[in-house]
């Protein structure tokens, strides 16, 4: 069952991929191999972030976020290794924890300045409601996003590489099955590239809805 990308909207299944991440942890522990491995995602971070707090209040949580999904959508390039990041649940659980841990700690640090987002500046009196309404919905409907974005992107490549493999599997051995396989190869290097690209705009989205709360907020401000 664990080889169809579709068994993760399955409620009952029970899956034991998560212990695939266990091996990064390991591979963390060899000599320095974390360094080699943090510095360039800590470099990336620092240059979303700058200087702020909120690079040294975040840059932790959002280094680690970016290389798990980049490990996990790396391995789920390996023929018969599931692909987490291709699971509604595994993204999910990234996507909701750290957006209501965002959100909720924002409306305990300073309620006023937190729901002030919902209202841009300079609003006319009788579009508040329509805004406030609008907005609402916009960030309630953010963990969705950013797990269907993930998930759509990551399974779409894979399932297109189960059809070449198929055809690839299908053919005589010809020129035709060595154009193919040529093509296979550049589309693989391709979803290299893809999971990369995806696992930099989950973290880039996660830290701009970090970026909202009240206290980096007020930082910039006080800069200003």
């Amino acid at each position: 069952m664990m080889a169809d990308l579709f068994t993760s909207l399955d409620g009952m299944m029970y899956s034991k991929s998560w212990m695939v991440m266990l091996m990064m942890v390991l591979f963390l522990w060899s000599n320095y191999s974390y360094k080699m491995m943090m510095l360039p995602f800590y470099n990336m971070i620092k240059k979303l972030w700058g200087k702020g707090p909120g690079f040294f209040n975040y840059h932790l949580l959002l280094t680690s976020l970016i290389l798990i999904l980049l490990v996990s959508n790396i391995l789920g390039l390996v023929p018969f290794v599931y692909g987490l990041t291709s699971s509604l649940w595994f993204n999910l659980s990234f996507a909701l924890m750290l957006w209501a841990t965002s959100l909720i700690s924002g409306i305990f640090f300073n309620t006023k300045a937190a729901l002030a987002h919902l209202v841009p500046s300079g609003t006319p009196l009788l579009l508040i409601p329509l805004l406030v309404l609008i907005e609402t919905i916009s960030n309630l409907i953010r963990p969705l996003t950013l797990t269907v974005r993930l998930m759509a992107n990551i399974s779409a490549g894979h399932i297109v590489m189960a059809l070449i493999s198929n055809l690839l599997s299908s053919l005589p051995v010809s020129s035709n099955q060595a154009v193919i396989l040529l093509i296979m190869m550049f589309y693989m290097l391709f979803e290299f590239f893809v999971s990369f690209i995806q696992a930099y705009i989950f973290t880039l989205l996660i830290s701009l809805y970090i970026n909202e709360h009240p206290f980096t907020q007020s930082y910039k401000a006080f800069k200003c």
